[in-house]
């Protein structure tokens, strides 16, 4: 397998404020663009360790909880396998109308096609993601992104695996003018320079905030006080909210997370628990036009209410606020922190091997035990009684597959024997482990077992 390094430091620390030249990102083909956000993720762990130790010097280290981490990172990984399922079928549909429907031949070489192109994918982005807050069922997927309490770098990858459905839309009106390879680049850095502003260690910054989105400006957008509710939905240039009214400046301190907190890490949960919601209420409302009003029609909007329901109905809250919270002993934090890093790396090895090409059965079998290995961690993290199962389960599972299918995964991954008998070694430890807690578990069968 490669190296996690898939390009110099540099390079990979300037694509994340979009400090790229045309020359360096401008492609003919779709197939030549480089996978930018797959090549930032150890740009993004190493900057999310540097936040935490700034964090910690400055005394702010109350800014990250380790099971609100861990939570957004599960959601970016559920993001990452979901791509090998939806990536593919949007860039099709774009290029498809580019090839009959273009109206002028802008040559992909162009510093001016690329520039266009950077604006365009902005403009798009604001209107979708403003799109993404004003209307419910598009709202199911966003509120992933929203859910943390918390706000830091690991906060950017809180990421919804449905929002995909709907988002490339707003770019399909570029695809008579731009070619598809330059959508593709922009596309992928607008999102990475997104990743940076999801910071509290970052203050105003001057003559920027007039023209570029911000950390500031962002901090408002992620916030639940009134103030901040349907704001600065900007994605590179906050032009676009001063432009349209939806902006405003970063006033009293930020509450982070949604109107109404999530009580859970578990990921599932976590995507889903808007659209769950949403079934139960579509149900309870009387009429096929109040049905489909609350399909379409904002997140708060109520039959008798304006089409984004009423400011007033938001709970007035000011800092400080309680947040959601689960108690882990310590040798629990190692423990999570430890097979999180683990799956990281076998996540990095399984994207590599997907490049490569795995029959449908390989991929199936990587994607399902990635998204089950963080299901089991954010169990640990929420205190479920089905914790210990659930591990046990995984771990049992890896013994079972590094012994009796040890010469497949060996010519399948290339890598030496030494790593499978070492990676036996710890899921071993580790099913060991969980043997007096899961009596302990089963016996107490309550949320927050630990405690007890």
């Amino acid at each position: 397998m490669g190296s996690i390094l898939k390009t110099d430091v540099v390079t990979g620390y300037r694509r994340l404020l979009y400090f790229v030249t045309p020359n360096e990102t401008s492609f003919n083909d779709v197939k030549d663009v480089p996978k930018y956000i797959d090549e930032s993720f150890i740009f993004f762990l190493s900057l999310i360790l540097l936040e935490y130790l700034v964090a910690s010097l400055e005394g702010k280290k109350d800014i990250f909880r380790l099971s609100d981490s861990i939570s957004s990172l599960s959601a970016g990984m559920f993001m990452t396998v979901s791509d090998f399922i939806l990536k593919g079928f949007d860039i099709a549909v774009y290029s498809w109308v580019h090839e009959n429907y273009q109206l002028i031949s802008l040559p992909w070489n162009n510093p001016w096609t690329w520039v266009l192109c950077l604006v365009g994918i902005d403009f798009g982005y604001y209107w979708c993601h403003r799109v993404a807050h004003e209307v419910n069922f598009i709202w199911a997927a966003h509120q992933v992104h929203h859910s943390s309490e918390d706000y830091n770098l690991s906060t950017a990858l809180r990421q919804s695996v449905l929002q995909r459905f709907t988002s490339w839309v707003f770019f399909l009106p570029l695809a008579p003018l731009i070619p598809p390879a330059i959508m593709l680049v922009h596309i992928e850095f607008n999102l990475l320079f997104q990743f940076w502003i999801h910071t509290q260690l970052v203050g105003n910054l001057g003559p920027l905030e007039y023209i570029m989105n911000t950390p500031s400006h962002h901090r408002v957008h992620h916030g639940r006080n009134r103030y901040c509710i349907d704001k600065n939905y900007a994605g590179v240039f906050i032009i676009w909210d001063r432009m349209f009214g939806t902006f405003t400046p970063e006033k009293e301190k930020v509450v982070f997370g949604l109107v109404h907190p999530l009580q859970t890490w578990e990921p599932i949960k976590v995507q889903l628990c808007h659209v769950r919601w949403m079934w139960n209420r579509i149900w309870e409302l009387e009429g096929f036009g109040n049905k489909m009003a609350f399909i379409f029609k904002g997140p708060g909007w109520e039959p008798g209410k304006p089409r984004l329901g009423l400011i007033e109905d938001v709970p007035d809250i000011h800092y400080p606020q309680a947040k959601f919270e689960t108690y882990l002993p310590t040798w629990c934090k190692f423990y999570v922190g430890f097979h999180f890093l683990l799956t990281f790396v076998v996540l990095n090895t399984f994207v590599e091997m997907m490049e490569i090409g795995l029959s449908a059965r390989a991929a199936f079998i990587g994607i399902s035990f990635i998204i089950y290995t963080m299901t089991c961690i954010d169990n640990i993290c929420d205190g479920s009684w089905l914790a210990p199962w659930m591990e046990m389960v995984r771990c049992g599972t890896v013994l079972f597959g590094t012994t009796f299918l040890q010469e497949d995964l060996v010519s399948l991954t290339h890598l030496d024997l030494v790593v499978f008998l070492v990676l036996r070694g710890v899921f071993l430890v580790s099913f060991v482990l969980w043997i007096p807690h899961l009596v302990k578990s089963q016996s107490e069968k309550k949320q927050n077992w630990f405690l007890s």
